[in-house]
């Protein structure tokens, strides 16, 4: 089995040179999956996971938009469908600067594994462009929104493909893509998630991610007959994600003391409140500042800026007992995670793709503490995107109470399931084994029942 998986390791680094998150995000899986191999020969006979870690399909194109001073600028558009064994394929558009195809390629791949743990028929995609919405005016987002669209519309669809947001696409970006579609197409469908609640969204939506994340940690929680009342938490990132795991770690008693952006961390050792929490949420969602803000209007928090010299980053070097990464991929290395066992941290529950390097995944594993990874804890705001499509198919609109505990129940599943299947495969508490083990063992007998596909 040692020699299969080094050769088809081998194979994926030499079909997509430089992709090193593919790389990174394949291995993963594929280190959980010899345990599935071993007892199931049948999907190594027909290169199952040959053909999952493949795209079905792969979409780039130019986008040329003017700015507000008529110079023209020309981006790279993406879509990746990577699998649509279980259902059309659904993932986020990404639009930031550090947009390629390999990382796409990863959060595409992750995806499918996600969104078969979900119990929603949904398969997995991703896309997104190298541009970066910060800083343009709101007729420059919408011009480019526009051009993204005039191309991407022939490929999707409410049956086909079914785009979300993501990093640098939020409610205003969608609303200017969906726009577009709609003039385009001459229809009215659910062709995206994340809409505005008068016309076609879901209730639960932003905060799904966030509220999701926190749900799967109490569960883990609950198997050391624990919850998270009374405990510090660390939170990365000052967006959606963030946002709504620190809302829903104070409703739940829990005390989060940090919050960050691309330029720094904030440090309150005070706890972050409802009332700092708007005062974030304000910054972010409207204003678009910096996080260095909440230093300059709350006395006793700190603000530390990026040292891009350090190994580390000083955010995960704080007492806590639960870390919450939900900024972006590889933001804790093997050092950070060192720093955070050291500093008492015994839940790890990740609210971004891939956030914890393979270092740092397994100095968690090894020290056996509760560790929830993104594929499975970060599942609700895709999970919610599939109740947000059920909703529009039946034309109708849930309140948010049913909405919420269709999510809490969801996440509640994708725990129980995890867990047994990491049990039934020799490896109890390991989250890891057991979400890439459940998501792929779904797709790849949906994709043996469909024939070679």
């Amino acid at each position: 089995m040692e020699n299969y998986v080094s050769n088809l390791m081998a194979e994926v680094k030499a079909k997509n040179p430089n992709e090193v998150e593919f790389h990174q995000a394949v291995q993963e899986v594929v280190e959980s999956l010899t345990l599935v191999m071993d007892r199931n020969p049948r999907y190594r006979k027909a290169k199952v996971l040959e053909r999952i870690i493949e795209p079905e399909r792969v979409i780039m194109f130019r986008v040329p938009w003017q700015d507000d001073n008529g110079e023209i600028h020309v981006n790279r558009g993406f879509r990746i469908q990577m699998n649509s064994a279980i259902g059309p394929y659904k993932g986020g558009l990404r639009f930031h600067p550090t947009v390629n195809l390999g990382i796409l390629k990863f959060l595409a791949f992750e995806q499918v594994f996600k969104n078969a743990l979900t119990t929603l028929p949904m398969g997995g995609g991703k896309g997104g462009s190298d541009f970066d919405p910060h800083g343009k005016s709101d007729a420059e987002v919408t011009r480019f929104c526009q051009a993204f669209m005039c191309e991407l519309f022939r490929h999707i669809g409410p049956d086909t493909d079914v785009p979300a947001g993501d990093i640098g696409v939020g409610a205003r970006e969608i609303g200017f893509l969906f726009g577009m579609y709609k003039r385009l197409k001459n229809e009215f469908t659910g062709v995206m998630t994340g809409k505005g609640l008068t016309w076609g969204g879901s209730v639960i939506r932003p905060e799904a991610t966030g509220y999701g994340a926190v749900y799967f940690a109490e569960e883990m929680l609950k198997t050391r007959k624990e919850d998270l009342k009374g405990k510090t938490a660390l939170v990365s990132g000052s967006g959606n994600v963030s946002q709504y795991t620190i809302e829903k770690l104070i409703t739940l008693g829990a005390k989060p003391i940090t919050v960050s952006d691309s330029t720094g961390y904030i440090l309150d050792e005070e706890g972050i409140s409802r009332e700092k929490l708007s005062f974030v949420m304000d910054l972010k969602n409207v204003r678009r500042g910096r996080i260095s803000e909440y230093a300059d209007k709350f006395k006793g928090a700190v603000f530390t800026p990026v040292n891009p010299k350090l190994d580390h980053n000083p955010l995960w070097d704080h007492k806590a007992e639960c870390a919450f990464p939900s900024a972006t991929q590889n933001e804790i290395n093997g050092k950070d995670a060192a720093n955070l066992l050291k500093n008492g941290v015994y839940v790890v529950c990740e609210g971004a793709n891939m956030p914890t390097n393979i270092d740092g995944v397994n100095q968690f594993l090894d020290a056996k503490i509760l560790f929830g990874p993104g594929k499975a804890a970060n599942a609700g705001g895709v999970a919610t995107s599939g109740l947000e499509m059920a909703q529009n198919s039946m034309r109708i609109r849930w309140t948010r109470e049913e909405v919420d505990a269709r999510l809490f129940n969801i996440m509640k599943t994708i725990h129980e399931v995890c867990a047994r299947t990491a049990e039934k495969y020799g490896t109890p508490g390991n989250y890891v084994n057991g979400a890439n083990i459940a998501g792929f063992v779904k797709v790849a007998d949906a994709m043996m029942d469909q024939g070679l596909v």
